[in-house]
């Protein structure tokens, strides 16, 4: 998990991925952002370098990314729905949003 008004925790979610890994190669990542209800209140040419670099992180690491508000349950059910279906191999769909301005789902 990131704040997504917080650079240095984007940047620092690298250096956290890389050691779980030392710890756990079978995980299945998944990248949360947080505080989108703030995140939506920057100018949007920063929200748009913020989640451009997510999702690039995102795609390294392999993980589905989710941008969320836990204040106004912006996409909480659906990340609990996802890590779910993916713990007990569950079939279920998501549908991707890829539109900067909007609560983000990648994968």
């Amino acid at each position: 998990m990131f704040d997504l008004t917080s650079r240095c925790t984007l940047n620092s979610v690298r250096g956290w991925y890389k050691e779980a890994r030392k710890w756990n190669q079978t995980a299945i990542p998944v990248m949360i952002g947080t505080k989108f209800d703030d995140f939506i209140q920057l100018p949007i040419d920063l929200q748009w370098t913020i989640a451009s670099e997510a999702r690039r992180y995102a795609k390294a690491m392999n993980a589905t990314l989710f941008f969320s508000s836990a204040t106004y349950n912006i996409n909480v059910n659906k990340i609990f729905k996802f890590i779910t279906a993916k713990l007990f191999d569950l079939p279920w769909t998501l549908e991707r949003n890829l539109t900067v301005g909007e609560p983000i789902i990648d994968f």
